[in-house]
């Protein structure tokens, strides 16, 4: 009888295949199901915001900046933001740092609704999709009620924010905080000892502590190998400090404990957010009391010349911001989020390079899906959570 002999095939996994999370391509060389070596490639959704930002005034980035990672738009503004106070020597009251807190948590919850019916629906599971989505609109529904805008709402803003809490906000974060305990518990019911999940993740696209800080991961890729990296708790900042809640931490490296790590985060996510919302007076202070860049309310604009003159300016010339440079980092939901801002003393960015989570976890795909099955490269697609315009920009 003769030998069987495998021959080694290389095939394109993307850019359009529904698993790779948007336009991420993947050559994949492949001895029979085995995966021999995985070449990311990506660059389909480069978008140069980062150039764009170099000729808008400094108020005109954050549109900008919140489409690069579209799942965490506060996140990225956040970031920016805090960058350019930096600079400028600012200092916002309580009341604006405990919204900001509130705002980031609820959409890292969404974020991590989005990643896990996503990624179940690529194992199969297409229930739990459903019943992601369906408390993510929810929380969507807060920010159209803050700004009218569902996915960008650009209400963090230099200085402060767009404008003061609309009537009904503190009724609508409860309820939504409410529900969520419980529908995460539901989440879990179906998924933790489900024994079809569990074979499709444990065990499946392991990276040791060692190697996931060796590529720079951060965030729950690198909490779910054990590390305790938190900028929250590492760096705080808009006053993380003063907040009670715990980092959830991994320890076998895999897809699952990934997948338990992100769970518990909402969980202390919805900690937090009832934390704030304790905070936070239906009305008071919105913004900072810096005439340099926080224009005068309306009020002012239409009965008094000062007033109308530093609207005028604010909004037709911009404002300076001090030569420097100034580098903040957030914890988004993919992990630590920062911007790095340039400012020549104009009043225009010189130069804002946002760090990228999920560029980094797109480089060590192959590190985790090579030696497993092709089966298996949709599970580690799925359980990196990258974001394709965090990753090109």
């Amino acid at each position: 009888m003769p030998e069987l002999r495998s021959e080694v095939l290389t095939v394109n996994m993307g850019p359009q295949h529904p698993s790779t999370h948007g336009v991420l391509r993947l050559v994949l060389e492949l001895d029979g199901e085995t995966v021999l070596s995985v070449m990311p490639t990506i660059g389909y959704l480069h978008t140069g915001i980062e150039k764009t930002i170099e000729q808008k005034k400094w108020q005109q980035v954050v549109p900008l900046v919140e489409r690069m990672d579209y799942l965490s738009a506060h996140s990225n503004s956040f970031s920016y933001v805090l960058s350019v106070e930096k600079l400028l020597g600012l200092e916002v009251p309580d009341r604006v740092k405990w919204i900001r807190v509130l705002l980031v948590e609820l959409q890292r919850l969404n974020s991590h609704l989005v990643w896990l019916g996503t990624h179940v629906m690529d194992l199969g599971a297409m229930t739990v999709m459903l019943y992601t989505w369906r408390e993510r609109e929810i929380i969507l529904n807060i920010n159209e009620l803050i700004a009218g805008f569902r996915m960008f709402p650009s209400y963090i803003r230099i200085g402060g924010l767009r404008e003061d809490l609309p009537d009904g906000f503190h009724a609508a974060v409860r309820a939504i905080l409410d529900r969520l305990p419980g529908k995460i518990d539901e989440y879990e019911k179906l998924l933790t000892k489900n024994e079809i999940f569990l074979r499709r993740t444990r065990g499946v696209g392991v990276i040791s502590r060692a190697t996931a800080l060796a590529w720079g991961m951060v965030g729950p890729m690198a909490r779910g190998s054990g590390d305790t990296y938190d900028v929250r708790k590492a760096f705080p900042y808009s006053g993380y400090e003063t907040f009670e809640f715990d980092v959830p931490i991994g320890a076998a490296g895999d897809v699952f404990d990934r997948y338990m790590v992100r769970m518990n985060e909402m969980r202390q996510s919805v900690r937090i957010c009832w934390q704030a919302l304790d905070r936070i007076a239906a009305r008071g202070v919105h913004a900072a009391d810096d005439p340099r860049v926080v224009p005068p309310p309306k009020d002012k604009v239409y009965t008094e010349m000062e007033a109308l003159i530093q609207h005028f300016l604010i909004y037709s010339q911009g404002f300076t911001v001090p030569a420097g440079e100034a580098y903040v980092p957030v914890e988004g939901p993919r992990g630590e989020h920062g911007c790095h801002v340039v400012s020549d003393g104009g009043n225009r960015p010189w130069r804002v390079k946002m760090r990228s989570p999920s560029l980094i976890a797109c480089q060590a795909i192959g590190t985790m899906a090579v030696g497993g099955l092709i089966a298996d490269v949709v599970a580690v697609i799925g359980s990196s959570d990258v974001v394709m315009g965090d990753c090109d920009r």
